[in-house]
């Protein structure tokens, strides 16, 4: 059990593996006011930079739950570096169908919605771990230009255009499922850059150590045209933000 393996490969060298800088999750964390012994539950939580860093920072206690086994371990391994192993736990297996056994203070998928479906189905799986009063944390792509063909969409690594909404549609479907959006942070072209780019670094140098890989010739094609169509499309085209949500 494990997600494809050129995701191990090409981001194994990323604490977080979405495009928001350890600045702006610092930033988050202090905009959602966290407090000591919060309880999050963190869905598809890679390698557990945020849960690690808020619980050094804030206190949080934080259960990260990821079909990775790279990206599990890096997340044990980060905890016992910040020294808040004691507080966080992390989980290698399937996010998809989780359900927290004690309901939590703040239930997030940053990034990793397709574990429930889409967005609203994945809202609907954390709402069945989170205590009446607490929060979402939701992170999803957005168009920030539209495209302007189904060819363009799919150069965003989406299917069509209409897997992703506008900014202002998002909100509007957030207010629409019945929450109100308390805090937002988005990402920028550097910060994408910084996601992006650390990416094709990780995957020239796995491609010097493991040239006889069997890996090796999926690795050379991505290397080889994921710089130009991020450039051209992601870039330009495409946002990212995290979105805090409590419901009416």
């Amino acid at each position: 059990m494990d997600i494809p393996r050129i995701f191990n490969i090409s981001e194994s060298a990323h604490r977080i593996h979405n495009p928001l800088t350890a600045e702006k999750m610092a930033a988050l964390g202090t905009a959602l006011r966290m407090e000591k012994n919060t309880s999050v539950l963190d869905l598809g939580c890679g390698s557990g930079e945020m849960l690690c860093t808020w619980a050094r920072d804030h206190g949080i206690r934080g259960t990260g739950v990821d079909l990775s086994s790279l990206f599990s371990a890096q997340a044990k391994q980060r905890a016992v570096e910040l020294g808040v192993a004691s507080q966080v736990e992390f989980i290698h297996g399937e996010a998809a169908g989780y359900v927290a056994a004690e309901r939590v203070d703040v239930a997030a998928c940053v990034g990793a919605t397709w574990i429930g479906g889409g967005l609203q189905g994945t809202i609907e799986l954390l709402k069945k771990s989170v205590r009446p009063g607490g929060m979402l944390l939701i992170g999803e792509p957005y168009w920030r230009v539209m495209p302007t063909s189904q060819y363009e969409a799919r150069g965003c690594l989406a299917n069509a255009i209409e897997d992703f909404l506008t900014l202002p549609s998002l909100l509007k479907l957030f207010a629409k499922l019945g929450f109100d959006t308390v805090e937002m942070m988005l990402a920028d072209q550097d910060s994408w850059d910084r996601y992006e780019a650390a990416r094709w670094f990780t995957m020239r140098r796995w491609l010097d150590e493991n040239p006889d890989d069997e890996m090796a010739g999926e690795v050379r094609e991505e290397l080889y045209t994921e710089p130009e169509r991020y450039v051209t499309y992601r870039r330009e085209l495409l946002g990212w933000g995290t979105f805090a949500l409590k419901a009416r």
